[in-house]
Formats: structure tokens, C-alpha cells, sequence
């Protein structure tokens, strides 16, 4: 009897222990889970463990501040297997990969297609580092960027000669002065601008994103600044030296490119404002063909504006020296397309004309289907991507939603929820996850400040956002002091750059396989979130790293946000670039498997002292 109660005993024992020890694998693996997923106090004391160390602890480490020269050599060293890049030879030091000078000679000149964007092939590219010229130092900071650039960082004065009476840039000792003058306006940009305020409501939010074609040195769009207006500004890179590069010295967004033979790329409807001053762009020819590319990313209701010839050519052809006869016939092809388009004309005073584009779509449509419009038949008017510049008229929306959409003015716009998001035109983001990324990048951002204290104070002024996503990130960082080029990836799981414009930022579409549109050394900061793994098996990671390391000033900063496993293989690269780096955990702990590397750029320059000490 005993051994049986003995061995009872012993089997309820048994299936206690079993029940106690699955209870504590299931409670365990409950609170891992729990921590895992960035909540909780568990993670928040992983948090102030992480703070207390060193190894990943970025702020005594990394100064974000400018010295004009010079760095103190890596920060992480534990990877003796590192490839060095070297310094490339210093003819290379405006180099720009896909708008090299040479070698657009080589493709036709008919509608400016060598101007257009022409990459070189894989056993071209360039496995070195873009020197900065000897001398380069730290820009000024905004507002004073705005008129005032130092020689050093673009040596190039023909167009202190070229541009001379009209004010474009002064040569003053070891600066250039921008006296705020264009071709159409030598008197000053401001005049301009309260001529165009007269008839346009650019004062009150309603404008509040434009489009600059053949931008010259971005003076227009560097005054529209303050009245909260932002402009992207474009022009080729040819014999006006430098233009666009000056225009992002002065701190004004801008990018190389050209109306010629492909697609712009910019979304459907996303600028309030376009405009040329002289651009010399022929826009009659090919039966109105760049008015109605203008058409396809001007939104509906906005302006498109025009200065120079052929406006009233029966005042000023002489002045002009061209003949009567081809300016008139230019004007009525402008006038012709115009109508075509919708386009009302609301004011014509010396050489400036203004159109509004109608904002009534179906009474739009009708007259534009009893003229015999030939409408454009692709699908998505985003898909622009080297995608060739067609003759056919953009309709006015989707054919998910024949409503045209309005936008708020600005700043209300900017965390009001898009058209395109609230009519349902972006597959897999709704109003709700809107405002949840919204919320997520605040928090982000909040960490950055808290690692990088001087990121809102005017140190950063071009900043670049490589995969933007909502351009949430933009959004946490609106500031008067700095603006933020969103980049969406051609590659993007989703197309969303047009909620981007229509929260009234900038942006513009890119393949980061390829250089940007734009010269060395532009942005003073570069963000990158999840762009290594979405490209990881697309094109080398060290082309994109070497790309980022061109267009990134001296002393500028990077911070790359992605998952672990990712950006251990980045960091094997950075390690040989002349970055000081450190990789920091995710603010909500080290068991989150997303990172984040914060970088800074060494200063150097071709052939010159690299050194702290060299000041």
C-alpha cells in the first residue's frame, strides 16, 4: 500500500513540474516578445543600459560641428579586412556621373537629348573618392547662403561676365555676390515676385510648391523662400558654368535637368506654381509637347507663368533683334496649346503672361474631347522614369476618382491628411496609417535631436531624404532654416511621392543604381531609412555608399536606419570610406533589430592640408 501512495505521489509530482515549466517557457517567451517589439519597461531599462554604454553611446564620439578641416580618422576599427577608397584625381572634383560634359557630346543635340541624363556603364563608374577643391570651406548659413557663396567651393566667373547687367552674380574678393537679379528681372527677384503676387495668391498658403524650368542660379526661388513658397528649380548642366551648382551653394533646391525627349520626374498634379524667365525652351514646338508635360505635374486650379520672348513681341522684337513674323507665330502656338490645355489666360503686362489651369475637370474634358485632344492612355501618370515625353494631354485624375482633389494651404497641409491617400489612391496606405507614420518619424526624429543636438539649428540647410516614403521624416523636421529633397525610389513598393507634393514638399524620383542629378558636395545632411534593403540585391551597396560620399558636403552628416544584418554589411564598406561612424541601437532598445549609423565626413581636399589644425 505504501509503495502505491508513494508512487501516486511521485506521477502527480511529475505532471506538477511539467505544468510549472511549460508555464514558465510560455511566460518567458510572452515577455521576450514583449520586450522584441519595442514596448514596456523591460526595453526602457535596455534603453538607460544602452545609454550607459560606451560601445554604443554615439554622442562623445561624433562631432557634428563644423571645423573646415579635418578629421580625427575612424572611429571603429575592429574590422582589419577594409577596403580603402582613394581619393580620385582631382579633375574629377565637379564630376557628375550622369551628366558628364564629354561624354553627352556623343548623343544627339535634337531636342537637347544630349543635355539629358546619360549614365555611365557599370565598367565606367568611378571607385574613388570626388576631392573637394583645395581651399573648400563650410557654406554660409541661411539667409546669408542666399547672397553670398565662397569662390573656393565653385571657382568658375564666366557668368560674373556672361550675366554681368543682369545681376545675376557679382565676383566681390574671396566671394560671390547674388544680388537677387535674373534675365527678366535685373531690378531684383522681389519686384518680380510682388508683380506675380498681384495676380497670384502667393502670400496666403494657397501656392505654396513651384516648379522653376531653366532656373539660371535659382534666384526666383530663393526669394519665393520667405513668403513660405518652395521652388524645385532645374536647368542643364552646359555653358551657363555651374548654375545649378550655385543655386544649392546658395542653399536653394535645385537639380540638373532638362525639358528634352523623356518625362520629367515629378508625380501627376503636384506643383501649384510653374514658371520660366527666359528659359529659352521652344514651347510651341512639337506640337506644344513640353506645355503639355507642364500640364501633366501642374495641379489643377494652378498657375503657369511665362516671361520673355515671345510675350508682347509687337512691343519689343526689335529689342528681341528676331524677326515679327516668328514670334508671332510662336505666340499663337503658346496661345493654341493653351486653350487646348484649359489653360485660361488672367494677365499679360510687358513681357510677363499668366495661365491658370481650370480647376473644372468635366467641362475641361468636354471641350478638350470636341477639339479632338488625343488623351494619354497610360494608366499611371507617375510612371515616368526615362519614360519618353509623349504629345498626348494628362487627364486630369485618376480613373479611380474623376473628382479633382484640393489641397489645403500651407502649413495646414502639411499633417492634413492627401487627396490621394484619403481617395484611396494608394494601395495599402489609408488615413489611419498616415497618421501613424506621421507619429512614428516624430519619435524618430526626436531620437536623432537627442544624439545630434545642432540637427534643427541652421548646421544642416540641404538636406536629402533617399527613400521618403510619405515624407513623414520632412514633415518632423519643418523649418524656415532648412528644406528636405524627398527622393522616392523607382524601385518603391509603393508610389508616393504625389502625397509628398501634395503636403506641400518637394521631391523627385530617383534609381539610387544610378548617380543623382547633382553636382559633388550639395547636401549637408543625407537620411537613408531601409534604402540598403530595399536595393540589397538590386545594384552594388558600394555604388550607393560612394554616391551618397559625392554628393555629401565635407563635415556633413548621414544617419542610415535600417535592419541589423544590413548595415553590419554597410559598415564594412563605411569602414573604408573617410566617414567617422558609429552604429546605435533603436531608441526603443537593442532588442529591436533595426539600427541606426549616424556618420560624419572627414574634411579633406585635393592637394591640400587635411589636418584639424590647418585653420
Amino acid at each position: 500500500m505504501a509503495n502505491k501512495l508513494t508512487a501516486g505521489d511521485s506521477r502527480t509530482r511529475s505532471s506538477v513540474s511539467i505544468f510549472i515549466v511549460a508555464g514558465l517557457c510560455c511566460f518567458f517567451y510572452l515577455l521576450g516578445a514583449w520586450q522584441r517589439s519595442g514596448f514596456g519597461k523591460g526595453d526602457s531599462i535596455a534603453v538607460e543600459m544602452t545609454k550607459s554604454n560606451a560601445a554604443c553611446n554615439v554622442i562623445p564620439n561624433l562631432n557634428f560641428e563644423t571645423h573646415h578641416g579635418g578629421g580625427a580618422g575612424m572611429i571603429d576599427d575592429s574590422n582589419s579586412n577594409v577596403k580603402a577608397f582613394e581619393p580620385c584625381d582631382a579633375k574629377y572634383t565637379d564630376y557628375t556621373p550622369c551628366q558628364d560634359q564629354a561624354r553627352a557630346m556623343k548623343f544627339p543635340r535634337e531636342n537637347m537629348n544630349y543635355r539629358e541624363r546619360h549614365c555611365v556603364p557599370e565598367e565606367e563608374k568611378l571607385h574613388c573618392l570626388i576631392p573637394a577643391p583645395n581651399g573648400y570651406v563650410t557654406p554660409f548659413r541661411w539667409p546669408k547662403s542666399r547672397d553670398y557663396v565662397p569662390y573656393a567651393n565653385a571657382p568658375y566667373k564666366s557668368l560674373t561676365v556672361e550675366k554681368a547687367i543682369q545681376n545675376w552674380i557679382q565676383y566681390e574678393g574671396n566671394v560671390f555676390r547674388f544680388p537677387g537679379g535674373g534675365t527678366q528681372f535685373p531690378q531684383g527677384a522681389d519686384k518680380y515676385i510682388d508683380q506675380l503676387a498681384s495676380v497670384i495668391p502667393i502670400d496666403n498658403g494657397t501656392v505654396r510648391t513651384a516648379l522653376d524650368t531653366g532656373c539660371g542660379v535659382a534666384s526666383w526661388g530663393a526669394y519665393l523662400w520667405k513668403r513660405k513658397v518652395i521652388a524645385m528649380s532645374f536647368a542643364p548642366r552646359d555653358s551657363h558654368e555651374a548654375q545649378v551648382q550655385f543655386a544649392l551653394e546658395r542653399g536653394v533646391p535645385a537639380v540638373i535637368g532638362v525639358l528634352g525627349t523623356i518625362k520629367m520626374p515629378y508625380p501627376a498634379r503636384a506643383f501649384d506654381m510653374a514658371h520660366c524667365s527666359r528659359c529659352l525652351i521652344p514651347w510651341g514646338s512639337n506640337d506644344g509637347m513640353y506645355m503639355k508635360e507642364v500640364d501633366r505635374v501642374l495641379r489643377p486650379g494652378g498657375f503657369w507663368v511665362l516671361s520673355g520672348p515671345p510675350i508682347n513681341w509687337k512691343t519689343n522684337f526689335k529689342a528681341w533683334q528676331r524677326p515679327r513674323e516668328e514670334l508671332e507665330e510662336e505666340q499663337r502656338k503658346i496661345e493654341e496649346t493653351a486653350k487646348l490645355l484649359c489653360w485660361k489666360k488672367i494677365s499679360e503686362k510687358a513681357e510677363t503672361a499668366i495661365w491658370q489651369k481650370r480647376l473644372d475637370s468635366d467641362t475641361c474634358r468636354a471641350e478638350q474631347e470636341n477639339s479632338g485632344v488625343e488623351f494619354c492612355k497610360a494608366s499611371d501618370p507617375d510612371d515616368v522614369w526615362y519614360k519618353k515625353m509623349e504629345g498626348c494631354v494628362t487627364p486630369y485624375s485618376s480613373e479611380k476618382s474623376e473628382e479633382v482633389p484640393n489641397v489645403k494651404p500651407f502649413p495646414e497641409r502639411l499633417y492634413a491628411v492627401p487627396p490621394r491617400i484619403e481617395n484611396g489612391l494608394i494601395p495599402g496606405v489609408s488615413a489611419e496609417s498616415y497618421r501613424e507614420d506621421n507619429k512614428q518619424w516624430k519619435k524618430h526624429v526626436s531620437y536623432y535631436k537627442r544624439i545630434n543636438s545642432i540637427l534643427d539649428s541652421g548646421r544642416y540647410r540641404n538636406i536629402m531624404d533617399m527613400n521618403a516614403g510619405l515624407g513623414s521624416f520632412a514633415a518632423a523636421l519643418e523649418s524656415p532654416k532648412l528644406w528636405v529633397m524627398n527622393v522616392v525610389p523607382t524601385i518603391a513598393e509603393k508610389s508616393t511621392l504625389g502625397a509628398v507634393y501634395e503636403r506641400g514638399m518637394i521631391g523627385i524620383y530617383h534609381d539610387w543604381c544610378e548617380g543623382f542629378s547633382t553636382y559633388p558636395r550639395t547636401y549637408d545632411l543625407i537620411h537613408a531609412n531601409g534604402l540598403f534593403s530595399l536595393y540589397k540585391d538590386k545594384c552594388n551597396l558600394e555604388d550607393i555608399l560612394l554616391e551618397m560620399d559625392r554628393i555629401l558636403r565635407p563635415e556633413g552628416t548621414v544617419i542610415i536606419r535600417d535592419e541589423v544584418d544590413v548595415l553590419n554589411k554597410v559598415q564594412k564598406i563605411v569602414a573604408g570610406l573617410r566617414w567617422n561612424f558609429k552604429l546605435s541601437d533603436h531608441e526603443d532598445g537593442p532588442l529591436v533589430p533595426e539600427k541606426v549609423l549616424f556618420a560624419v565626413k572627414q574634411y579633406w581636399v585635393t592637394g591640400g592640408n587635411n589636418s584639424t589644425d590647418s585653420e
